[in-house]
């Protein structure tokens, strides 16, 4: 193993074929992302099958471009890193293929990658200086959890979903709606030009714990428009996106509290929120802490946090045997 410190990192869990080049876990050299919302939004949501037909004719592309803005060749890595899990079975095994593959022609050690430590080590490579303990909120599509990050690679499982992950319920009505898909991008717009205290929809657990459920706030904006039609929907929207992130801030905040956090730290898809990312950075500067707010580039799945994710693996685990195979129901390695 050579000690150039560059990892290339491949990242198809769901919808987006992804490939980077960062060195040393925190210098990122290129990051390609290849997205496949037009494929899907007629669909409404992720098909599966599509999803993992699109990383099959887009990842060499991809990865070709990575290096290539990168200035590096493929034997001049450390390694090569892919999700392993969670996410869709037919994608994960497109980008670990691919990645074994370019491994065993390139002769180097190949580095399953958990997508949601992934999400968690993103915030060290944009922000390296960043204090431990941190109180990480991560919320996507498919995820909503509160994980006290105490060490790379050393996390604790404050509170997670019931249900709905807070992605999830975006989407849901979003769809209902009528606002099409990615819906969490379509209500961050359209609330806007709402009123977020125009209706008093349910918080669910707000001080109950850290967990988190939105299954009963999604059939409330459903009821709420059924018995309302003439509601406006900039109205319905802010008043619903208001009610998820009111939820999210007073529990990260709790939390964060509790575990002496020197800051509180987003991460997935719903970090791009605006309205979530404002009220995290209010609760912060009112509770002296200091907040990450990841790019939005950073926010979205991406190959530079596999890659960085992945360097820290190599250093502290070693490489991955490579008939080791994916996770899709892969859970955060807690202590």
């Amino acid at each position: 193993m050579n000690g150039s410190g560059l990892i290339l990192g491949i990242e198809t869990s769901c919808d987006e074929t992804a490939a980077a080049v960062v060195a040393r876990g925190v210098d990122i050299r290129s990051s390609v992302v290849s997205s496949q919302v037009d494929l899907h939004a007629r669909f409404g949501g992720v098909v599966p099958e599509i999803a993992s037909r699109a990383h099959v004719e887009l990842l060499t592309p991809v990865v070709a471009e990575a290096l290539v803005e990168s200035g590096a060749e493929g034997p001049e890595m450390q390694a090569v890193a892919a999700t392993v899990g969670p996410g869709l079975v037919g994608s994960l095994l497109v980008g670990v293929a691919g990645a074994k593959a370019l491994a065993l022609v390139w002769g180097l050690p190949f580095v399953g990658v958990n997508h949601l430590e992934a999400h968690l080590v993103s915030s060290f490579v944009e922000d390296p200086t960043l204090e431990l303990p941190v109180v990480a909120l991560l919320v996507s599509g498919g995820h909503t959890m509160l994980v006290a990050v105490e060490d790379v690679g050393r996390y604790r499982l404050l509170g997670s979903t019931l249900d709905d992950a807070a992605g999830e319920a975006f989407d849901k009505v979003a769809r209902y709606l009528g606002l099409g898909y990615p819906g969490g991008p379509a209500i961050d717009r359209l609330a806007i030009a709402g009123d977020p205290a125009a209706i008093p929809f349910p918080r669910a657990l707000l001080d109950q714990g850290y967990d988190f459920s939105f299954s009963g706030l999604k059939t409330a904006v459903v009821t709420y428009v059924r018995q309302h039609p003439d509601a406006a929907t900039e109205d319905v929207a802010a008043s619903f996106q208001q009610a998820v992130v009111d939820v999210l801030v007073a529990k990260a905040r709790r939390a964060a509290r509790e575990v002496g956090a020197t800051s509180i730290a987003l991460g997935g898809g719903v970090a791009a929120n605006s309205a979530l990312r404002e009220a995290v950075l209010d609760a912060c500067t009112a509770d002296g802490l200091a907040a990450f707010l990841p790019s939005r580039a950073m926010c979205t799945d991406n190959a530079a946090m596999v890659a960085a994710a992945a360097w820290w693996r190599l250093e502290h685990d070693g490489p991955t045997p490579l008939d080791a195979g994916v996770e899709p129901n892969l859970r955060l390695p807690v202590v």
